[in-house]
């Protein structure tokens, strides 16, 4: 990848609605599934933004409804973000003030470890490498503004 594209304002910049295509591999076994829908980024009351996110997981060649809410809340410095669960669990920071940033994640024993990058105004990117005792995961999820 080339360049990476500087975001000085996270929330702004993610504000709206953006196509999701995800890839999941599973790089034990080999097996491989992919999201495809949509992510909204809406104003919540008291500032932020709700991400909710739906459309179709296929796994396996099965497909199934998908979908996942997030908190995106202003971060500590301005332009960053405080990456939150539905239920305000913590998940991850987001500063994109360079159009690119790594957060971890550790879940019970997994490590979540997320690479973001921004490509341009309207397509940025998250890769998450899962690592812990029974799994070792990459997910990579493209967003494409819908204009």
């Amino acid at each position: 990848m080339g360049e990476f594209w500087p975001v000085a304002d996270v929330l702004a910049h993610l504000a709206g609605r953006w196509r999701v295509d995800r890839t999941v591999r599973d790089l034990t076994s080999g097996a491989e599934g992919r999201f495809e829908g949509a992510t909204l980024f809406r104003p919540m009351d008291g500032g932020g933004l709700l991400h909710e996110e739906s459309g179709t997981f296929t796994w396996q060649g099965v497909p199934r409804p998908a979908e996942r809410t997030l908190r995106f809340l202003p971060g500590p410095r301005p332009g960053t973000a405080d990456v939150r669960f539905s239920d305000g669990r913590p998940f991850h920071d987001l500063d994109l003030t360079s159009g690119h940033h790594v957060a971890d994640h550790p879940c019970s024993a997994d490590l979540y470890r997320g690479e973001f990058t921004v490509q341009d105004t309207d397509h940025w990117r998250t890769a998450w490498r899962v690592r812990g005792p029974a799994k070792d995961l990459l997910l990579t999820t493209d967003y494409a503004r819908e204009h």
